[in-house]
């Protein structure tokens, strides 16, 4: 593929990662970054690394796809999240809300798939993120934090066979697990929450560990799990121990930052193998 783009659309959610796919796209050689920002989500910061932004509503189908057709842009992708409470509260527009009623199952993939099409249909493909971002992908043996346990060994493959399924049933792509039993399963709540809660679960003593994957079919257009000072001291803070997450299908946010938080507070963060 081509990294050195003419044009390209960006699709930007909230927190870093939609500055990051900024400053990637940049320096792999793509002249001209478009984004479409979501008010009250997207970083304002982002408005320094791209040539042009306009900001939208979250449900405004038609507008968002404008941006790129009156711009002749052909190619764009998403990065970062929406907000899971903004998907149930949505002002939709009537292209928005005549794709969405189509669906039967609602969830990030038959959503943002939705948006795909109605993208494709004005001549605008959606495309994955991915060939900019595999610099922040870690791959196999990556390892930050003391060693696991024997015990722990156990729980990250046990937590990762669990995930897996969750995944595959649309669920959600994070559990929390201690001792070979299920804390908590992310759910619409998001990773964040579900961390908080499994560590809640793992009582005083805390040492719980969270898996984070990708479904098996998982389309890498959108919704890549991804990792970040954020999750880490949200882990910390629910006395969670460990945080695995697949390698080469997860993106890992501000590595330095991470790997200082992990050394001081002796947190395991690792990709699995």
């Amino acid at each position: 593929m081509n990294l050195a783009l003419e044009s390209l659309g960006l699709i930007a959610g909230n927190r870093s990662l939609p500055l990051e796919l900024a400053r990637l796209a940049r320096a792999a050689g793509v002249k001209r970054i478009v984004a479409v920002a979501f008010e009250n989500e997207t970083d304002p910061a982002l408005a320094q690394l791209v040539d042009e932004i306009v900001w939208i509503r979250v449900g405004q189908l038609s507008k968002m796809i404008a941006v790129f057709t009156d711009r002749g842009v052909k190619q764009c992708v998403m990065a970062g999240q929406i907000a899971p409470k903004n998907l149930f509260e949505l002002r939709l527009d009537l292209r928005a809300m005549a794709a969405f009623l189509r669906l039967k199952e609602k969830n990030a993939h038959t959503l943002f798939g939705a948006i795909g099409d109605e993208l494709k249909k004005d001549g605008v493909e959606l495309i994955e993120a991915t060939p900019w971002l595999a610099p922040i992908m870690p791959h196999t043996g990556f390892h930050l934090g003391p060693k696991l346990s024997d015990e722990q060994k156990f729980d990250v493959e046990f937590g990762f066979k669990i995930a897996k399924e969750v995944s595959r049933l649309e669920i959600g792509q994070l559990v929390v697990v201690k001792n070979g039993t299920v804390l908590a399963v992310e759910g619409f709540e998001g990773t964040d929450k579900c961390l908080a809660r499994g560590g809640e679960l793992a009582g005083k003593d805390g040492g719980a560990v969270a898996v984070k994957v990708a479904k098996l079919t998982h389309d890498m257009r959108f919704d890549i799990p991804c990792i970040g000072l954020q999750t880490l001291e949200t882990c910390a803070a629910a006395g969670v121990a460990v945080l695995a997450f697949e390698p080469g299908r997860s993106i890992l946010l501000e590595r330095e930052q991470c790997e200082s938080f992990c050394r001081s507070r002796k947190l395991m963060l690792l990709t699995l193998t």
